[in-house]
């Protein structure tokens, strides 16, 4: 096909974005239709870009005028949804999470191992960042020796809104996904400790949290989530290995100088910091769906996904260390 006709689920900012991403930036495809259960804001949003408006995403993701279908809708209707697109046999790519639980993510798993075809990517964005493409490169080399431990870093200036559920199952997730990613192997163990809590948290929130992991071979991991942290959006990976250690570059922002200092800006939020990382994953969907093909995260990586951020969550909420149990592999999802 010349152009990949897509059809957008969810008109919210993420979902604005990226039909601005799509058709503005990149190539081989189009969002040519959305759909929203709000169909006023929908039809604006449709009217802005000059595109078709439905008030059902299932109608537009069974429409013929629809080759594959992008997912942003709130996290509770992303099963909905992404069922819709393999019953149509179309390609679909689901932001994170693939859905807010565990089963929900293996019940995706299971109809498209029955439609027998990889429909299914996961907006893990994290793997498509310059940045840590150079972390999995350097680790895969084996020049600097077997990985032992990783320190990362997520801090955000701030979340309105955020639970203490939320660090790790809305935050740390990106880390659940790339660390196993960068690694090649499964967790273990999870545990998360608190922390004294910033003043600058609301409510209840207890924040910052530190989640530890332990993958299957013993690599150690900490991940510090803060995201109230009031100095901008940080986000930070060191990898020690055997006779080396790995840093994730920083973002290169010029260094100013200016009243009498040296300034080196860091970026406000996520937006700023991976813009190239959703430009990649998504050039590189757009490509492999119109090569029939999945290549990113798949279904089965949302499932190990959410596996680790419940055990995550109940370590959390038990002040336990628990172990992590995954259903073993399927050959389909093999590469």
């Amino acid at each position: 096909m010349e152009e990949l006709r897509i059809g957008l689920v969810g008109t919210g900012a993420i979902g604005r974005t990226h039909i601005e991403r799509i058709n503005n930036t990149l190539q081989g495809g189009k969002v040519v239709a959305c759909a929203d259960a709000n169909i006023d804001f929908c039809k604006s949003v449709a009217e802005k870009y000059g595109i078709k408006a439905y008030e059902k995403g299932e109608d537009m993701i069974a429409s013929d005028d629809i080759d594959a279908v992008v997912v942003t809708t709130l996290d509770p209707f992303h099963e909905q949804y992404v069922m819709a697109a393999i019953k149509a046999g179309k390609y679909v790519f689901c932001e994170k999470p693939l859905a807010p639980e565990a089963d929900a993510c293996k019940r995706i798993v299971e109809a498209e191992m029955a439609a027998g075809k990889q429909l299914v990517q996961v907006g893990f964005m994290r793997r498509y960042d310059p940045g840590y493409g150079q972390l999995k490169k350097a680790i895969d080399s084996g020049k600097y020796g077997l990985p032992l431990m990783l320190h990362c870093v997520h801090r955000n200036y701030d979340a309105p809104g955020f639970t203490t559920s939320m660090p790790v199952e809305n935050s740390m997730i990106h880390e659940i996904d790339v660390l196993r990613w960068l690694l090649g192997e499964n967790y273990k163990t999870a545990e998360v400790v608190f922390p004294k809590t910033t003043r600058n948290a609301e409510g209840e929130l207890r924040d910052p949290q530190i989640m530890y992991l332990t993958t299957e071979s013993g690599v150690r991991i900490d991940v510090e989530s803060f995201v109230n942290c009031r100095y901008g959006y940080d986000v930070r990976c060191e990898v020690v290995c055997e006779e080396g250690c790995i840093n994730l570059p920083e973002p290169a922002n010029a260094m100013i100088r200016t009243n009498d200092s040296r300034v080196t800006p860091i970026c406000h939020d996520w937006s700023e910091r991976f813009p190239e990382a959703y430009n990649i994953e998504f050039q590189s969907w757009i490509n492999a769906c119109k090569e029939g093909r999945v290549d990113g995260p798949s279904a089965w990586d949302g499932y190990v996904g959410q596996v680790t951020a419940k055990a995550a969550s109940k370590a959390r909420d038990t002040q336990t260390v628990v172990e992590i149990h995954y259903d073993e592999m399927p050959d389909f999802y093999k590469k």
